[in-house]
C-alpha cells in the first residue's frame, strides 16, 4: 500500500514538474543576454526602438524579419519561421497603424491585417513553446467617453471612437487572445497599452500619420517655403498624451523582464497637452514664424485620452523624456534622415 502511494506520489510530482519546466509554462521566465528574442515589426517606430534598446542592453542574439521576407498576415510562413528559428522571447510589434484619415479611409484593413498578425504570431508562440510573448496594443482600446484618467479596468466598459474602432477591436481581440491562451494553455503572454507614440523612424506623411509627426513636418515645411500659414485638422481642443518611443521601449522591456501577469498595463507619461498648445509648442522648436489656422470643420476624435499609469510606476518604471526634448530630436531625425 505504501508502495503504490509512493508511486502515486512521484507520478504527480513528474507530470506537475513537467508542466512548469516546460519553455512555455514558464512563469518566471527572465531573458539573459544570448537569449534568442524575435522582434516583430522591427523596422517599425516601436519595433525599431525595442531592437536599438536590447543592442545598448547587451542582448546579441535577436531575430527580425522584413514583409519582403515574411508576410505575417500568413499562418503557414509564421509557422515556418518560428520552426526554423525558435525564438524565446517574442515582442509583437508588427502591426498596421495610421492616424484619423487613415483609419476613417482604410477600416478593412486595419481590422484584418491587424487580426492576422496578432493571431498568427500568438498562436505560432504557444505552439512552438516560446517562454514569454510582449503583445502591444493601443490607448484607443478604451471607451470614447472614458472616465480620466484611464485605468486599465475600464476596457470595454464604453463605446470606442468611431474613427478608429476597426483598429481598436483588432487590439482588443489581441489581448483577449493572450488572456486566453495564458487561461486554456497556460501560456506567459503579456499586454500592454502605449500611450500615442512618436520619435525616430516615424511615419511624417501627412496623409496617413498621427499628429505629432504630422505637425512636426508641417511646422518644419511650412518654414522652409516661407508659408504664411499652417492649417490643422480640427478645433485644437482635445488632450492628448504623447510619450517618446525610446521611453516605451524601455518600459517594454521592463516589463518583460519584471511582469507575469495577464491583466493589461497602461504605458503613458501621466500628463497631456491640448493639440493647440501643441501646436505652439511645435511650431516654437521649428522656429516657425506664420499663423496657426484650425479647420473646425474636421473631426477631433476622442476628446481626452489619459492613461492612468499607478499600476506600472508600482512595479518601478516611469518615462524619463520630456515632451519639449522628445520634439526636439525628432524634429532633428526628420530633417536629417527623411529631408536628407
Amino acid at each position: 500500500m505504501k508502495q503504490k502511494k509512493l508511486s502515486q506520489i512521484i507520478i504527480i510530482t513528474i507530470l506537475i514538474s513537467g508542466q512548469y519546466l516546460s519553455g512555455q509554462n514558464n512563469k518566471n521566465s527572465y531573458m539573459h543576454t544570448n537569449s534568442k528574442i524575435y522582434v516583430a515589426g522591427h523596422n517599425g517606430l516601436v519595433g525599431s526602438a525595442i531592437v536599438r534598446n536590447l543592442q545598448a542592453s547587451g542582448f546579441s542574439n535577436i531575430v527580425t524579419h522584413s514583409s519582403k521576407e515574411i508576410d505575417l498576415r500568413d499562418q503557414q510562413q509564421v509557422d515556418n519561421m518560428f520552426a526554423k528559428d525558435k525564438p524565446e522571447f517574442v515582442f509583437l510589434a508588427a502591426a498596421k497603424v495610421g492616424g484619423i484619415q487613415a483609419n476613417k479611409t482604410y477600416p478593412a484593413q486595419f481590422i484584418y491585417d491587424n487580426i492576422m498578425i496578432q493571431a498568427n504570431i500568438i498562436n505560432a508562440a504557444y505552439k512552438h513553446n516560446v517562454k514569454k510573448l510582449l503583445f502591444l496594443g493601443s490607448s484607443c482600446i478604451y471607451p470614447k467617453m472614458c472616465s480620466q484618467p484611464i485605468k486599465e479596468e475600464y476596457l470595454l466598459t464604453g463605446a470606442l471612437e468611431e474613427t478608429n474602432d476597426a483598429y481598436a477591436i483588432a487590439k482588443i481581440a489581441g489581448i483577449k487572445m493572450c488572456q486566453s491562451y495564458n487561461k486554456q494553455y497556460n501560456t506567459n503572454f503579456i499586454s500592454c497599452m502605449p500611450t500615442n507614440l512618436y520619435g525616430p523612424n516615424d511615419n511624417f506623411d501627412l496623409q496617413n500619420s498621427h499628429v505629432l509627426p504630422a505637425l512636426i513636418r508641417k511646422f518644419h515645411d511650412a518654414k522652409i517655403q516661407n508659408l504664411p500659414s499652417v492649417t490643422i485638422w480640427g478645433t485644437g481642443k482635445p488632450f492628448r498624451e504623447f510619450l517618446h518611443v525610446d521611453d516605451l521601449a524601455q518600459a517594454v522591456v521592463f516589463l518583460m523582464q519584471n511582469y507575469n501577469d495577464s491583466e493589461i498595463v497602461n504605458i503613458g507619461t501621466g500628463s497631456d497637452i491640448t493639440i493647440q498648445d501643441l501646436a505652439i509648442l511645435i511650431k516654437k522648436i521649428a522656429q516657425y514664424d506664420g499663423q496657426i489656422i484650425f479647420d473646425t470643420r474636421a473631426p477631433d476624435g476622442t476628446p481626452k485620452k489619459l492613461l492612468d499609469i499607478t499600476r506600472i510606476n508600482s512595479l518601478g518604471w516611469k518615462a524619463q523624456i520630456s515632451l519639449e526634448d522628445g520634439i526636439k530630436s525628432t524634429l532633428d531625425w526628420y530633417i536629417n534622415n527623411i529631408i536628407n
